[in-house]
């Protein structure tokens, strides 16, 4: 099949990656290359997914920071007039080809929006909790004559997108277990891994940890401003808490296959959870907030630990059970319920489905 993949736009798809849907992405595409698919990646200027042709859309994601979202707004993300130009020429570049198929995984209300143009079926991948703009398009978008298929990344999110508009399939973004390195042995400190913001719980991670007395390594970069001088820099200077950018992530695999735990302490209804899927492949167990997705993603009391929403006293006495849990079983579980084929798989099944659908519509059947 001919494939077009409309990636985030807000950053290029570029270790180290600053989001996990840009991760997907590119994961998504070079998994169906390598089914023989012809898939090209339309990105931000500066993308690079090695294997797979990626479309220089011309477009400085920097140009487009104002619509970045932020869950402290209430998921109301702007939207400029450089979006709309952005997902426009998209759009143009996007009918100059014979798909067969357009999947878009850019969080946008013009992504939506503008899609209605093209002839061939589209997808879209919801990627974040509900938006009032992206809720309005898909709205608009589902009463026209050929409505796109929806589709989210978790039972949870379908559950609360399915309060807006039908959700036809449930695409989660998996993670390469064959890549991931990972021990059976326990090692030393906790991780976090995600962009500083208040949605993601980094400040509650060095609370956590500080409470189970052990030191805390954080990988990610800043994503709200005054977030990180609030509440991360004073922390800085106590010698059990390390702060690190982002780096790429065969990188953070290894730091987190050698800590004893990976926290996950979402202060949001977590979509899915790629960093608790990545830990259990590394074999290290989980200790999360029971937030959103995360109870699909961590077995509770098995490869991992679930405790009530902001309890740090709860999540700090988890993070002292964690040596009772089997690093092989968060392997296991990786491998046999979280791996990124089973994923390609998903997305082969559907966009058949729509292939032979386009179809039937051009043939007038």
């Amino acid at each position: 099949m001919n494939i077009a993949i409309i990636a985030p736009i807000v950053s290029p798809i570029l270790e180290p990656q600053r989001g996990g849907s840009q991760v997907f992405v590119a994961d998504l595409a070079h998994g169906l290359t390598g089914r023989g698919h012809r898939v090209h990646v339309y990105a931000a200027s500066g993308s690079d997914v090695p294997g797979v042709e990626v479309i220089d859309t011309g477009i400085d994601h920097e140009a487009l920071q104002a619509t970045l979202y932020r869950a402290s707004e209430d998921g109301a993300a702007a939207t400029s007039a450089a979006a709309e130009r952005a997902f426009a020429g998209i759009y143009d570049a996007v009918r100059e080809h014979p798909y067969d198929v357009v999947h878009n995984h850019a969080f946008d209300a013009p992504a939506v929006t503008l899609a209605t143009a093209v002839r061939v079926p589209v997808a879209h991948t919801l990627h974040l909790p509900r938006d009032a703009a992206v809720a309005d398009a898909l709205r608009q978008a589902v009463r026209r004559d050929r409505p796109p298929t929806v589709a989210c990344v978790s039972s949870f999110q379908a559950s609360e997108w399915r309060q807006i508009v039908p959700v036809d399939a449930i695409l989660p973004p998996q993670i390469p277990t064959s890549s991931i390195s990972w021990s059976s042995t326990p090692g030393d400190g906790a991780i976090y891994a995600g962009r500083l913001s208040p949605e993601k719980g980094a400040a509650e991670a060095i609370e956590i940890a500080r409470a189970a007395g052990i030191p805390i390594d954080l990988y990610g970069d800043s994503y709200d401003r005054a977030y990180v001088r609030e509440r991360i820099d004073p922390r800085r200077a106590d010698p059990n808490v390390s702060v690190h950018p982002g780096v790429a992530r065969a990188a953070l695999w290894d730091a987190m296959a050698g800590a004893a735990v990976v926290l996950c302490p979402a202060r949001w209804d977590e979509p899915f959870g790629m960093v608790a899927a990545e830990a259990q492949a590394c074999g290290t167990p989980v200790v999360a907030f029971r937030r959103g997705a995360l109870a699909e993603v961590v077995v509770d009391g098995v490869t991992g630990l679930l405790v009530a929403p902001d309890d740090i006293e709860a999540a700090a006495h988890a993070v002292m059970r964690t040596p009772e849990l089997s690093r092989a079983e968060c392997r296991r579980h990786a491998e046999s319920e979280l791996d990124l084929e089973l994923s390609v798989d998903a997305h082969e099944t559907l966009y058949r489905q729509l292939a032979g659908a386009g179809l039937e519509v051009a043939l007038g059947g």
